[in-house]
């Protein structure tokens, strides 16, 4: 079946902002309380998108989340006008208000787990919304993931979009940020990679310092959804280097096609897994990059967010889109380097800043969710996701229209924020025509 994988990048949303509310994120700790600028994380996220676009990698866009999200606020017993509940959410529950206003739905790599048709017994293309549990500022977002998923992925006949795990701890799942597909061609049958960081009936063998935010028994039961079958794998990620603050799997590693580029301390017995990985290949020779400790050490993996760069395939071989972090960042520029004159299997470097996601602690990766899709199920999107160079410049229009150019920690109780975000994002569905999956729509 001939393929292509499509780039989904999340758009940053209106309240993009540092609230240091993901425990275990270093970066996100690290720049806590920062001025953010919504408008400049916005654009720069729609430049990488662009330079992606024209260097052939097919790219699509996903919306941003409600936020502040008032009916969180309700639950928790508020009452009055939105504006007023957002006023009294401040002062007598700031730590549930700042969770309502998280911009981090932008990273999309945890929005959803989906395997492509070949992968799949029945022939459909599978998606599993992510139940993000273990963030209370995060696992809100699932309902209206799996509305507009169910709108671009309409078609019965093509897609199934599974609804999001269950919401409990056993079931933790934080979507493609710990899946990785491998395979010849994109539209080749593949091999799909779970990475999980505990497994719930053994959870002293996880990690100690950090929550392990998926979990194998989330992993199994997605990859059964999927009808996968044999073509899943199970590998654990290593508890050391989660407590070292490598919160998903995707901080850690990247693969794309048959190239697998990790840091040798990723995981749990790597040999077997990479064993199990090239018998899922079969007549496709996996390759593997292990970037030793001696040459980049985990912590400046971490800072510089290398593993969290894009592996995208080019007309001149597999490339890596890097954050500008990695660049500055001695040990890591120098090993990419070396790496790149050796013709190792990556030929070339891209570094993209993107300093705003950067320090809320995602980078390239995680602004994307990676989708493989045949001419007939692009054909059949229900929505206007695909990106253009007319949409683009739409987008772009629409961002600097909408969003504040500076978000200081203390803006974020501003109740005029509420009508700020709706008319943005009523807006953005017509652009879009995603229909109205926010509950203030309905």
């Amino acid at each position: 079946m001939t393929a292509q994988e499509v780039n989904f990048d999340g758009l940053v949303g209106p309240t993009h902002n540092y609230a240091g509310l993901s425990f275990g994120n270093v970066a996100s700790a690290k720049h806590k309380a920062l001025t953010s600028s919504p408008q400049k994380a916005a654009l720069q996220g729609l430049e990488k998108m662009r330079a992606l676009y024209e260097l052939g990698i097919p790219q699509a866009v996903l919306p941003p989340q409600e936020r502040p999200h008032i009916p969180t606020l309700k639950k928790l017993g508020l009452t009055g006008t939105d504006q007023q509940i957002w006023e009294a959410a401040w002062k007598k529950m700031p730590e549930q208000a700042a969770a309502c206003c998280s911009a981090s739905s932008m990273w999309v790599a945890n929005a959803a787990t989906i395997s492509p048709a070949a992968d799949c017994s029945d022939g459909k293309t599978h998606i599993t919304p992510a139940n993000l549990v273990s963030m209370p500022h995060r696992n809100m977002e699932a309902p209206v993931t799996t509305k507009v998923l169910s709108t671009i992925f309409s078609n019965p006949e093509l897609f199934v979009v599974h609804p999001a795990l269950e919401n409990s701890s056993e079931m933790g799942d934080e979507g493609a940020a710990n899946h990785t597909r491998f395979c010849g061609e994109y539209g080749d049958s593949g091999v799909e990679l779970f990475i999980y960081g505990v497994d719930q009936n053994n959870p002293a063998l996880g990690p100690q310092r950090y929550p392990a935010r998926q979990t194998l028994q989330a992993s199994q039961t997605i990859a059964e959804h999927h009808q996968l079958g044999n073509r899943a794998i199970f590998a654990q990620q290593n508890p050391a280097v989660i407590d070292a603050g490598v919160f998903h799997n995707d901080v850690i590693a990247v693969g794309n096609l048959n190239l697998l580029f990790f840091h040798e301390k990723a995981f749990q017995q790597t040999d077997e897994m990479l064993k199990q990985l090239q018998s899922g290949l079969a007549e496709t020779e996996l390759l593997s990059i292990s970037v030793p400790e001696q040459q980049v050490s985990v912590s400046d993996a971490v800072s510089s967010y290398l593993f969290n760069s894009q592996l995208v395939n080019t007309e001149h071989g597999q490339v890596l889109i890097a954050p500008t972090e990695s660049e500055q960042t001695d040990s890591v520029r120098e090993y990419l380097d070396e790496l790149i004159i050796n013709n190792a299997g990556i030929s070339k470097v891209h570094y993209f800043d993107l300093r705003e996601s950067m320090r809320n602690g995602g980078g390239p990766a995680c602004l994307r969710l990676r989708v493989v899709l045949t001419e007939a199920e692009l054909d059949s999107l229900g929505a206007n996701v695909l990106y253009t160079p007319a949409l683009h410049q739409q987008l772009e229009s629409w961002v600097v229209k909408h969003y504040r150019e500076s978000l200081a920690p203390a803006d974020l109780a501003d109740p005029d924020l509420i009508n700020e975000t709706r008319s943005a994002l009523d807006e953005l569905c017509q652009i879009l025509s995603l229909g109205n999956p926010y509950e203030f729509q309905q």
